[in-house]
């Protein structure tokens, strides 16, 4: 152990009952962003984070106004030569429902059996609180950090990031970097150590279907109009094949396919078919044949529909033509898909395969783009060197079925790489009751960051641009 580890760690060590309770207070604020009422705790989180990184040692801090819920900005640039990162995480929440199944009331928070319980704890105030306390801790025990850091916190990535996109390119001037670390991903299965090297993205429509303009007896019109679920029906029917592979025409076109590696590192996760089959509780897995269940989880696109509507839901018989039907359909996109591409070819497919006797329209609901960090890259190893220096063991490499938008907008808007470096356990039950935890993750994450940005300070400028 050196003399500034030993340092960092003393310090830790003496400071940990009041690190805990600022990040039990940060917890207690009812932060959720997609609930109008709660704007005013939005902005008493964004605060209370600002101060919280002036007290650390940050400088410029400034909760800036997007239009909506602020981003909470702060930088420290004294190492001249050295790399800048850009780290992200976001102090916004999910809502709580259902409310009887927490234990405890969920914003009041509390440590027990080396968890951190309550909203927020892993998803993503936690995150945002290593990267806060590996701040402070460095500054106290060093003077200074080895690489210059500019912090972006938002507070509305639980309700679409809506103004994210707009304040960073409004804000391109101040967020030149080489790198962005992005902590807001966890462990694998049984809490492994892991690096996310890639998130999905997604492209979200609506269809509606419309027969005749009000609903029609069925005894007295079946046989003579279409019906508008049936119609529907149909055409959600074509959009995939019994193999698993969608059929929009032009949907594969950009997929950037598997390397031999990526499916090597797939291969190596500690993942049981079965096992994960009885914790969803279904009769059998499925998906696009010649994927196992995890390279179709990570690494390839899908097509679901994710809810349908129209005609009688009532308790009993009513016998009608309804006169529309409706669905919502979303797709997840691996590299190098995009979004909006996406959107127009499934909306010209589904146009195609339409029947007669009906108007269909698409409607495009929104959507982000995927986002891909090679295993090899600079960045990623030094990512990997520190995981493995403060938690023993060597991070596994992993795709998550997931999207965080942001993660392509830092590489479209601002042209940096993406490190994907979370420590979240993967029971954390994040936007769901009893959100946790692991306070270990927590504590052994600052030690992390810590040596992250050693590390990626010995890689050096010229090193991330390898």
């Amino acid at each position: 152990m050196t003399s500034e580890t030993g340092s960092l760690e003393a310090y830790l060590d003496e400071h940990r009952e009041r690190r805990h309770a600022a990040y039990l207070d940060f917890l207690r604020i009812p932060s959720i962003s997609g609930i109008p009422d709660h704007a005013g705790d939005c902005r008493r989180a964004a605060e209370f984070l600002a101060d919280q990184l002036r007290e650390a040692g940050a400088e410029n801090v400034e909760v800036c106004e997007t239009g909506g819920h602020p981003v909470v900005y702060a930088d420290r640039l004294h190492a001249p030569g050295a790399p800048t990162v850009v780290v992200y995480g976001h102090y916004d929440v999910q809502p709580v429902d259902p409310i009887d199944e927490w234990v405890t009331a969920p914003f009041e928070p509390f440590i027990a059996d080396g968890r951190v319980v309550g909203r927020g704890a892993a998803d993503d105030k936690g995150q945002i609180q290593i990267h806060v306390r590996a701040l402070e801790a460095i500054l106290a025990t060093r003077g200074e950090l080895p690489v210059n850091i500019r912090y972006v916190f938002e507070g509305e990535e639980e309700s679409s990031s809506e103004h994210l996109d707009a304040w960073l390119e409004g804000n391109r001037w101040r967020l030149g970097a080489d790198i962005a670390v992005i902590s807001d991903t966890g462990f694998f299965d049984g809490n492994r150590p892991a690096i996310t090297v890639a998130l999905r993205g997604v492209a979200a429509v609506e269809i509606h279907v419309q027969g005749a303009p009000r609903d029609l007896h069925s005894g007295q019109f079946g046989g003579t109009v279409h019906n508008p679920l049936n119609a529907l029906c149909e055409i959600v029917a074509a959009l995939k094949g019994p193999d698993g592979r969608i059929r929009v025409p032009g949907f594969y076109d950009d997929v950037v396919a598997l390397t031999d590696e990526d499916r090597a590192a797939f291969a190596a996760l500690p993942f049981d078919d079965e096992e994960y089959r009885t914790s969803v509780g279904v009769p059998a897995l499925y998906g696009e044949v010649g994927y196992t269940t995890l390279e179709r989880r990570g690494a390839r696109p899908t097509l679901d529909l994710n809810g349908i509507w129209g005609g009688f839901q009532g308790a009993g018989g009513k016998t009608i033509i309804p006169a529309s039907a409706h669905a919502k359909i979303t797709c997840r996109l691996v590299a190098d898909q995009d979004p909006d591409r996406i959107i127009e070819l499934l909306r010209a497919y589904v146009l195609q395969v339409a029947p007669p006797g009906v108007t269909v329209r698409v409607d495009a609901e929104g959507g982000g783009r995927p986002s891909l960090t090679p295993i090899d890259h600079p960045a990623t190893r030094a990512a990997a060197r520190a995981i493995a220096a403060t938690f023993g063991v060597e991070p596994l490499y992993i795709r998550e079925g997931g999207s965080i938008p942001v993660t392509a907008s830092f590489t479209s808007i601002l042209g940096l790489p993406v490190v994907l470096l979370g420590f979240t356990n993967d029971d954390d039950h994040a936007h769901a009751p009893n959100e946790s935890m692991v306070l270990a993750n927590v504590e052994t994450g600052i030690r992390t960051i810590a040596a992250c940005w050693d590390e990626l300070a010995a890689t050096g400028v010229d090193g991330l641009g390898a």
